[in-house]
């Protein structure tokens, strides 16, 4: 793939790895709709790219990881707002998180700094989120007078509950990472100058395994997360179970692991 030519992030990839990094460090990494859009073919690459075992987003610098909608562009009185546009944006913005959490690989949100608004969505759409001990969270939405969007209302009660979303958004409170752990909305706190380690361990644990069970665990979990009920649930997972059973790379494995 190319992965080049975007205007507001890059696309490195590595043995394996996809780093996605926004560079809006002026705007706090915020996200306009040209982010979204380079965003959009990014996902749309790496989906095509089946050779990515796994995909970390982060901010550019050392304040934000994101720190939300870049809101000069909702700023004006509602007629001065073309109704058709903003509702193809909201597609867009919606479709980009859709495309990332359907990635092929896992996904981990690298936070080095404020994780607010969109930003903090953009996270909650990635499979894991590790963040630096000084970081914070929110979404401040009710501060400018609008409510979530992009999906967070469901995604984001996923992953900390009903009652903590209706707190954070009714009071348009911050959290530090500490709660943002104890709530269940990150998987680790480390400080600053241990994050790149911390993050490139778990890349290291997730290439050392089953690289296809892996990409399959994910589609059931995701399926298993969304499904309408328990037995839907099972359905799925008993056919992304036989998918894998009938690879080479479980023949391989299970064979090296009983030759242990």
């Amino acid at each position: 793939m190319a992965y080049e030519a975007y205007e507001s992030i890059s696309v490195d990839v590595d043995d394996g790895v996809a780093t996605v990094t926004l560079h809006r460090p002026e705007k706090y990494n915020a996200l306009s709709t040209a982010v979204y859009l380079d965003l959009a073919r990014a996902f749309a690459e790496i989906g095509l790219d089946r050779e990515i075992d796994v995909t970390v987003i982060t901010g550019e610098g050392t304040e934000a990881f994101c720190a939300g909608a870049d809101i000069e562009q909702y700023a004006g009185d509602a007629e001065d707002h073309d109704p058709r546009q903003k509702d193809r944006q909201r597609i867009l913005y919606e479709d980009v998180y859709r495309r990332l959490y359907d990635l092929h690989c896992p996904t981990i949100a690298k936070i080095n700094g404020y994780c607010v608004g969109g930003g903090l969505i953009l996270a909650a759409f990635c499979d894991l989120r590790i963040a630096v001990d000084d970081a914070a969270f929110g979404v401040p939405t009710t501060d400018i007078g609008q409510i979530p969007s992009g999906g967070s209302t469901y995604r984001v009660t996923q992953l900390i509950g009903e009652a903590k979303v209706k707190e954070l958004v009714y009071t348009a409170g911050m959290v530090d990472a500490d709660e943002a752990r104890d709530i269940g909305f990150l998987n680790h706190v480390v400080p600053r100058s241990a994050l790149d380690d911390r993050v490139d361990g778990i890349v290291d644990a997730i290439q050392d395994t089953g690289r296809r069970a892996v990409k399959n665990s994910k589609r059931a979990i995701n399926y298993g997360a969304n499904a309408p009920d328990l037995e839907t649930a099972r359905e799925y997972e008993a056919d992304a179970w036989w998918e894998q059973f009938a690879t080479e790379e479980r023949v391989r494995l299970v064979d090296e692991f009983v030759e242990d």
